[in-house]
């Protein structure tokens, strides 16, 4: 409860110094000359396609199960089972089996989204193509910050400061995630010294952990944004590459949720370790 309201204390603050702030003339000049959103590269294409939704959904599943096992793994003090490969011969807990082979399908999924991102032009919506990005960035914070929020239409253009933190999350902190994430994995090479000495351990520990509460903190706010700047139209662009304000995006997205609540009920050793024991053996604790 104290937590609770502190949060609220802290929001009430924060939004009667934005308001105060974007009231001066200079800031307003400023907000009115940069409203947050600048011209995308000639040919963009316009809306969003099927294979993104798909995409974003498979994303959310796989993501899903990754912070929860990751979670799980770091916490771990006696793991319910162990997984031996059968390629490697390593031995690892059945829990970061788990979170390795989903690390790998979010990986491939990852690299179709970003081909499809390039062959179709898509990438222009989310890379930066100006130095205009910063200013535009810039108001629209302070735009979100007074609950006022940036005019915008997300079928066409996304404002700059969505557009920064759709590049950083796909192109900074995905890269961040995986690469540390091999280095602390079994089929990093033990024997290479010299690659060992170059690339510690510990600064993959150091970076894997709180690039993954990044990825907690994005998934809430995009969460709690997408609901509060309009949310048919929003869940109608993401789930049913559609611009319009019914209910169908709504559904889908109802149902895919109800499909990743269901795949952290299922991800439990019981049913993990006849899938497992197909690449390895499996042995209870």
């Amino acid at each position: 409860m104290l937590v609770a309201l502190a949060i609220i204390g802290l929001a009430t603050i924060v939004v009667a110094l934005a308001r105060w702030i974007t009231g001066l003339e200079p800031v307003a000049a400023f907000i009115e000359q940069y409203h947050g959103t600048y011209p995308l590269p000639e040919g963009a294409p316009v809306g969003l396609p099927a294979w993104l939704g798909w995409s974003h959904f498979f994303n959310v599943l796989l993501i899903a199960l990754i912070i929860r096992s990751g979670l799980q793994v770091r916490g771990e003090r006696k793991p319910p089972a162990s997984f031996t490969s059968k390629r490697t011969g390593a031995k690892v807990s059945l829990t970061v089996w788990l979170h390795t082979s989903v690390d790998v399908l979010w990986v491939v999924n990852g690299l179709v989204f970003v081909v499809l991102l390039v062959a179709t032009g898509q990438w222009m919506r989310i890379v930066p193509t100006s130095w205009e990005v910063f200013p535009h960035a810039i108001s629209a914070a302070l735009q979100y910050a007074t609950l006022d929020w940036p005019v915008e239409d997300g079928w066409v253009n996304y404002n700059a400061l969505q557009q920064i933190a759709y590049f950083a999350t796909v192109f900074i902190a995905a890269p961040l995630a995986i690469i540390t994430g091999l280095r602390m994995s079994t089929w990093w090479p033990k024997g290479a010294e010299r690659l060992n000495r170059a690339y510690p351990i510990e600064w993959a520990r150091a970076v894997h952990f709180p690039t993954m509460l990044y990825f907690v903190v994005f998934i809430a706010v995009h969460v709690l944004l997408v609901f509060v700047t309009g949310a048919l139209r929003n869940l109608n662009h993401m789930y049913a590459a559609r611009d319009a304000d019914d209910w169908l995006g709504f559904a889908f997205f109802a149902g895919s949720m109800l499909v990743v609540a269901g795949a952290l009920l299922l991800a439990r050793p019981a049913l993990l370790s006849p899938i497992a024991s197909r690449f390895g053996s499996v042995t209870a604790r």
